[in-house]
């Protein structure tokens, strides 16, 4: 478009963060429109469908749908929907399914922004809704062109930065997307919207969470999860578990093991003989990992340096990343870290720029 205006397509959930990013856009000059995924299939494999609300996959999804049109009627933009159900399902819902049977904790968060979210998403909407310049979402990060590479940093307010949760972005999607938030503060986003009429969006909860309550033993199918044995670290049984998926490192309440002097927490998921291993707080330390699907900016060839965290609440801490070798690569902490857990995401940082991320496959 002329004049440096640009037709952005806006992702808007109906909470108050993609609402004011489509407000923003709108208040810029640029031709905006909305458009909201619809994942909700019906309802959980086992449990009461009603009870899952609050997340991003819940029964309350035409709920969110008629907000997000009703936000977009307000700003004065068009608003459409995408049906990604069967998508939705086979991309995030059955991985999900899978790494936790197999003993791993995935994010699904990760998955769904990288596939999904800015990936199926975009491509459906410009087939329903013809082309446009850029995406964009609600998310607290920042996209910095360095000379042709398109770098992820964080949001400028650390509490609410969400750049671990974008890390498997590619450049080319880095390079059509834009996030209007990443300079701004939640305080500041609940003004913005506040201040321009949208007092039903300035006063909404927080709905960050994959599923209402985090209970996630709903999406698997009666009999998929069975009981069996907790071993401690010398072999010995000293209980039964409900089912591996209820379980993942580091966990020490929900065990079911009463009576003892020590605390225990899970320190392993054996699969394959479908048994949780417990032991002492110590056996949980590494002093390293593998990590699989390695993703960066630029191609890393030597040692790097860098802050890693290994779960969305770690402090990040000082590591190495060597270059990656038949799909693997080794990191070394500076100090042992706690509950290293295969299948969550490991982000490297450079100062406030994510340098790398990885999805975590072995502690060492």
């Amino acid at each position: 478009m002329a004049n440096g205006k640009f037709k952005i397509a806006v992702g808007m959930s109906g909470g108050v963060d993609s609402t004011v990013a489509a407000l923003l856009l709108k208040q810029q000059g640029h031709a905006v429109f909305g458009v909201t995924m619809s994942v909700w299939d019906g309802g959980p494999q086992t449990g009461a469908a009603a009870e899952l609300v609050g997340g991003c996959y819940g029964a309350d999804e035409p709920e969110e749908i008629a907000r997000a049109k009703n936000f977009a009627k307000q700003i004065g933009i068009t608003h459409y929907v995408v049906d990604l159900r069967p998508e939705y399902k086979s991309t995030v819902l059955d991985y999900f399914r899978a790494e936790y049977l197999a003993g791993r904790t995935p994010n699904p968060c990760v998955r769904c922004n990288r596939l999904v979210k800015l990936g199926l998403l975009i491509e459906r909407t410009r087939q329903q809704c013809g082309d446009f310049d850029f995406f964009a979402t609600g998310h607290y990060a920042r996209i910095e062109n360095s000379g042709g590479v398109f770098l992820l940093k964080k949001g400028a307010d650390e509490k609410k930065d969400q750049s671990y949760f974008l890390w498997g972005l590619t450049q080319r999607q880095l390079s059509k997307l834009m996030f209007p938030l990443g300079g701004l503060s939640k305080p500041e986003v609940r003004e913005l919207a506040l201040n321009a009429g949208l007092k039903e969006a300035s006063e909404l909860e927080e709905s960050q969470d994959f599923i209402g309550g985090g209970d996630y033993c709903c999406l698997f199918k009666p009999g998929e999860s069975k009981p069996g044995p907790v071993y401690d670290v010398d072999g010995k049984q000293v209980g039964e578990h409900k089912g591996i998926v209820h379980y993942t490192l580091g966990q020490r309440k929900g065990i079911g093991l009463g009576g003892l002097k020590d605390p225990l927490y899970v320190v392993g998921i054996d699969a394959a003989r479908n048994a949780v291993i417990v032991g002492p707080r110590e056996k949980l330390f590494s002093k390293g990992m593998l990590v699989r699907d390695v993703n960066s900016a630029r191609s890393i060839t030597a040692p790097l340096a860098a802050k890693v965290k290994i779960r969305q609440q770690h402090i990040p801490v000082a590591a190495t990343l060597y270059p990656p070798e038949n799909g693997a690569a080794r990191v070394e902490f500076a100090e042992p870290q706690f509950a290293v857990t295969p299948g969550q995401s490991a982000v490297f940082y450079d100062g406030d720029t994510v340098a790398a991320g990885a999805i975590i496959s072995e502690k060492l």
